[in-house]
């Protein structure tokens, strides 16, 4: 099975791009869905950062308050880092176990969707690269829509990432994902079927 990664810069569309090719019925594994997971109420991932951060990190169900985390790594990158440290190991465990699952059950890939795919330097562990990419312009307006920000704090937030050239320079593929729906369709139509014809001469090759 090949292993392949999607990633791109914040408020790029990168679920809408992974929605479009779960549709040819592709397993589709979501970092972000996973890191959620890690840190569940009662997990050991949550317990750790409650060790790290305190109590106040919680909300009042016991939850992780995942918006005061954010502010607070966000600013201070030693705090940042101790996050990484605790989260980032058990979501790549978790990712593993879920991609052998896929393997087992006959999939011809399978996409796991990383933001931050090139900060962590996680490209090397896949077969294949997709990069959803976004005019810059673009890419600010969508961020001050999501988090209801100002021009410089969505600056800010993109700048914190991975640069546009940093991300490009890992990509197998690209898909452009600042025109209408039906183009990044397009895309993702030929993607797949570049995809699928791919995983299947590796199949045979290893056959």
């Amino acid at each position: 099975m090949m292993r392949v990664a999607l990633s791109g810069g914040i408020a790029s569309g990168k679920t809408t791009v992974s929605d479009a090719i779960a549709e040819y019925g592709v397993p589709i594994i979501d970092a972000d869905l996973l890191a959620r997971e890690v840190v569940a109420p009662g997990s050991d991932g949550l317990a750790q950062i409650v060790d790290r951060f305190g109590q106040s990190i919680l909300d009042d169900t016991g939850a992780l308050d995942r918006r005061q985390l954010r502010d607070i790594v966000f600013s201070d990158d030693t705090a940042r880092k101790d996050l990484e440290a605790i989260v980032h190991p058990q979501i790549r465990n978790l990712t593993n176990d879920y991609l052998d699952r896929h393997e087992a059950a006959g999939a011809l890939y399978c996409v796991v969707v990383i933001p931050l795919l090139v900060e962590t330097n996680q490209h090397k562990n896949y077969d294949h690269v997709i990069i959803v990419d976004i005019d810059p312009a673009v890419q600010v307006r969508r961020v001050m829509e999501r988090d209801k920000c100002s021009p410089e704090h969505a600056e800010d937030i993109i700048a914190s990432q991975a640069t546009r050239k940093e991300r490009l320079a890992v990509a197998d593929d690209l898909i452009f994902n600042s025109s209408t729906k039906k183009a990044m369709d397009l895309q993702v139509k030929k993607i797949h079927e570049r995809l699928t014809w791919l995983a299947k001469r590796k199949q045979n090759s290893a056959d």
